[in-house]
C-alpha cells in the first residue's frame, strides 16, 4: 500500500485520479496503483460529481478527496489536484488505467537518468490485448492532427527511450510546480487535447518530453465517455484540436498548418462512415469559433513567452503524411 501522508511530511509523487462515471474502472485501477513498488507517493482522488459516486466509497491511505457539485471537466479536475498536492511530481493516470507494479518505479528511475527534463510520458497497451499498444507518446502532424504514437499496431517491445511530441494526460508524470507555472490545462478544453495542448506549450518553452518505456499501464480509454467514437468524444475531439492549432502553431507556420488541418478534417469527415458525425463536427467547428476570441487571447499570451524557434517546433513535428496514416511512433534521441 502506499505509505500514509500527513501535512508535514513531504512525498516524491502526488499521484491525481479524476472520476467520473468509472465504477466500472476506478476500483481496478487503484489496486494496482496500491500494488507499486514504488512508495513514496500520496493520492488525490477529484469526484467530479460522477452519477455513481464511486469515488466516495474508495478507502485509501492518506487520500486527499477533492469532491465537485457538478462535473467540471477534466482539465479543471487536474488543476484542483495538482494545487492540492504536496509532491515534487504530479502523476496524472485515468480510472481505465491500470499500471503495472513498477511503473511509478520506472518514471522516478527515467527522470533520475535525464535530470533535466521536467516531462514524462508512458508506454500505454491496450487492456483487452497486450499486444497491441495504446499509445507510446503523443505525436503532432503536419496537419495538426495528434496521434498516440503506435495506437492499435503491434508493441515492438524494443522502444528507445527518447523525446516525443506531448505527453499522454492518461499515464505522464510532470514537475507539479512546473505545472502549475505554466497554467496547467487548459480549463476552457474540458476535456480531449488539454495533454497535447500542454505539450505544445512544453515544446514552445524549449522543455522536452521523454518517453520512459519500462513505464507502462493497460490502457481501456474512453470508458467514461462512451468510447472515441462517442458525440461526446467527437465534438470534443474536433473543437479542441482545432484550438490547439490556433492557440499554440508559431505564426511562421500557421499558413501551412491551418489550411492542411481544415483539408485533413474535411477529408475525414466526408469519408464512409465518418458521414454520420458530420452534423457533430459542424457543430464543433461552430463552437470553436464562438470560443474563438479566447483563443486568440491565449495564443498570444503563449506566443510571447515562447522561446522554441519555429524550425524547432517544425523539427518536433512529423512531416510524411504516412506517420498519420499509420499512426507511426516518433521518438526522438533525448536533446538533454
Amino acid at each position: 500500500m502506499a505509505q500514509p501522508v500527513s501535512d508535514d511530511k513531504p512525498v516524491a509523487v502526488t499521484v491525481a485520479v479524476v472520476a467520473y462515471a468509472s465504477a466500472d474502472t476506478l476500483a481496478r485501477c487503484l489496486e494496482r496503483l496500491a500494488a507499486q513498488t514504488f512508495r513514496d507517493f500520496e493520492l488525490v482522488l477529484v469526484d467530479n460529481a460522477s452519477p455513481e459516486g464511486e469515488a466516495q466509497a474508495v478507502a485509501f491511505p492518506g487520500v486527499r478527496r477533492i469532491e465537485n457539485a457538478e462535473n467540471l471537466g477534466f482539465a479543471v479536475a487536474c488543476n484542483q489536484a495538482a494545487r492540492a498536492g504536496i509532491g515534487r511530481w504530479l502523476v496524472l493516470l485515468n480510472p481505465d488505467a491500470y499500471p503495472e507494479p513498477d511503473w511509478l518505479e520506472q518514471l522516478i528511475a527515467g527522470a533520475g537518468r535525464h535530470s533535466n527534463v521536467r516531462s514524462f510520458t508512458s508506454r500505454q497497451v491496450l487492456d483487452e490485448d497486450t499486444s497491441l499498444l495504446d499509445g507510446l507518446g503523443d505525436v503532432m502532424s503536419a496537419p495538426g492532427i495528434p496521434y498516440r504514437g503506435g495506437y492499435l499496431t503491434p508493441d515492438p517491445g524494443d522502444t528507445p527511450e527518447g523525446e516525443v511530441f506531448s505527453p499522454c494526460g492518461a499515464a505522464m508524470m510532470i514537475d507539479r510546480e512546473m505545472f502549475l507555472s505554466m497554467g496547467g490545462f487548459d480549463e476552457s478544453f474540458f476535456c480531449y487535447c488539454e495533454d497535447v495542448d500542454l505539450g505544445y506549450r512544453l515544446q514552445l518553452a524549449g522543455e522536452p518530453t521523454v518517453l520512459v518505456p519500462g513505464a507502462v499501464v493497460r490502457h481501456v480509454g474512453s470508458a467514461s465517455s462512451g468510447g472515441p467514437k462517442s458525440e461526446f468524444a467527437v465534438f470534443h475531439g474536433n473543437r479542441n484540436r482545432f484550438w490547439v492549432v490556433l492557440k499554440d502553431t508559431p505564426a511562421l507556420l500557421l499558413p501551412v498548418v491551418l489550411p492542411l488541418h481544415l483539408a485533413a478534417v474535411a477529408y475525414v469527415s466526408l469519408r464512409g462512415p465518418n458521414r454520420r458525425y458530420l452534423p457533430v463536427v459542424l457543430r464543433a467547428y461552430r463552437a470553436a469559433l464562438a470560443g474563438l476570441g479566447g483563443v486568440l487571447k491565449s495564443r498570444r499570451a503563449v506566443q510571447r513567452s515562447r522561446r522554441a524557434s519555429a524550425l524547432a517546433i517544425a523539427r518536433a513535428m512529423t512531416w510524411n503524411p504516412k506517420d498519420l496514416a499509420v499512426r507511426r511512433p516518433v521518438i526522438r534521441a533525448p536533446s538533454r
